[in-house]
């Protein structure tokens, strides 16, 4: 049945996740849904400093909007900072130094943050993909502490500057590899059997698709969403799977490509006329399993994950 399913996520990423697949999807965009003016609104996004997350940053700030980049690299950041600034020609553009797979670190930065500014839009963009299991300085898996539980945290950090604003929104950059795992509560530090770190990736990806419909139940009052950008050219794909990208560089989304439903969900009107929660492709809501696929998991889990990460999260706050 694995098999099955990576043959069909393959087959189906061929077809819908590569630049013609974005290509035709954007023949139906409505371009005045992001033909926006934002100016008076704040957007923080994680991992701004390349790919996805730069190409998100700057459409919003060409649309007048606040922008705040939380980086891990310093002198990158800086780079993209200015780069952002030179193009868009936007001043309100704020550098932050936080390492998402650091949960002191989140949980110092968030605590600063809302003490100095307003918040309308979050996009958890950060993530990564290490393929050889490494740990932090606080011994979690390196691919768990920045996708799953650095996203729960900045998000739950967060929170309540978010209510505190009308039409705040919450938007997470996934990945459609989530549709070959089922939610795995028992290992989430990925300590049992061989270690593959696109696997672990893809289950990562997973507990995000699970968090955003937690959230969304939880939070009335916040839009949240999670989306897959495609397959796109992005330093991250180079660097994490260099033999995809050899084998699928003729066919991979520009960076703003990928960005196109970010963007979309962060400052689009249509998009909170849709349910909060939703798994969204190319501005199209979509489903979070394959057909016939065996990735369902019983309720129960999902509130378990919800509560093991609030665990984590509140030891490490305490310890910060």
């Amino acid at each position: 049945m694995s098999w099955y399913r990576n043959t069909v996520w393959f087959v189906k990423g061929l077809r819908e996740y590569t630049r013609g697949g974005y290509e035709s999807a954007s023949k139906h965009f409505n371009p005045a849904d992001v033909e926006v003016d934002v100016a008076g609104r704040s957007y923080l996004v994680t991992g701004a400093n390349s790919g996805i997350g730069k190409a998100t940053a700057k459409e919003i700030a060409r649309r007048g909007g606040t922008v705040h980049l939380a980086c891990r690299n310093k002198e990158r950041a800086e780079v993209a900072k200015e780069e952002i600034v030179a193009e868009t020609g936007n001043q309100n553009i704020f550098l932050h130094i936080v390492d998402i797979s650091n949960p002191k670190e989140i949980w110092k930065f968030a605590e600063k943050f809302q003490n100095e500014h307003k918040l309308n839009v979050l996009i958890n963009n950060a993530g990564c993909m290490v393929n050889n299991r490494e740990l932090t300085e606080d011994g979690l898996e390196k691919n768990f502490a920045t996708n799953t539980l650095g996203t729960y945290i900045m998000t739950t950090a967060l929170l309540p500057l978010l209510e505190k604003e009308a039409d705040a929104r919450v938007i997470t950059v996934s990945s459609g590899g989530m549709l070959v795992q089922k939610l795995n509560i028992s290992d989430l530090q990925s300590e049992n059997g061989p270690f593959d770190g696109t696997m672990v990736y893809a289950q990562n990806k997973r507990q995000q698709v699970v968090l955003t419909e937690q959230w969304a139940k939880a939070h009335r009052n916040i839009h949240f969403s999670v989306m897959h950008p495609g397959w796109a050219d992005t330093p991250a794909v180079r660097s994490a799977m260099p033999d995809f990208y050899e084998r699928m560089k003729n066919s991979l989304r520009t960076d703003t490509q990928g960005a196109d439903t970010v963007l979309w969900l962060a400052v689009s009107a249509e998009a909170t006329k849709l349910p909060s929660g939703l798994f969204f492709q190319d501005r199209q809501p979509v489903p979070t399993h394959l057909p016939l696929a065996w990735t369902h998991s019983p309720p129960e889990d999902e509130e378990k994950l919800m509560e093991v990460l609030e665990e984590f999260s509140q030891k490490l706050k305490s310890v910060s």
